[in-house]
C-alpha cells in the first residue's frame, strides 16, 4: 500500500464527528469501538458498522449488542 493511501481499518473516527452524530433510533450519543470498528449506541443496544472509513448509519444495518457488550458499554 503506498504511503499516501490510508488504511481505512487504521483510521479513527474524527472526535468532531462522533460530537455530532447520534444514534437514529433514540438520538443519543454514541461510542467508538476501535477494535471491532464500529459505532455503539448504548442506549439502543446497537452497534453500527464503519466501512471504508464511513459510518453506516442506518438502524438495519446496525447488529445487536450481546448482553456481555451492553453491560461492557452501560452509560
Amino acid at each position: 500500500m503506498s504511503e499516501d493511501v490510508q488504511d481505512p481499518m487504521t483510521d479513527e473516527v474524527d472526535p468532531k464527528l462522533l460530537e455530532i452524530l447520534v444514534c437514529p433510533q433514540t438520538k443519543k450519543p454514541l461510542r467508538y469501538d476501535k477494535e471491532q470498528a464500529e459505532l455503539i449506541s448504548p442506549a439502543a443496544g446497537l452497534a453500527y458498522p464503519i466501512r471504508d472509513g464511513v459510518p453506516i448509519m442506518l438502524v438495519d444495518e446496525a447488529r445487536s449488542l450481546s448482553d456481555e457488550e451492553r453491560a461492557r458499554h452501560k452509560t
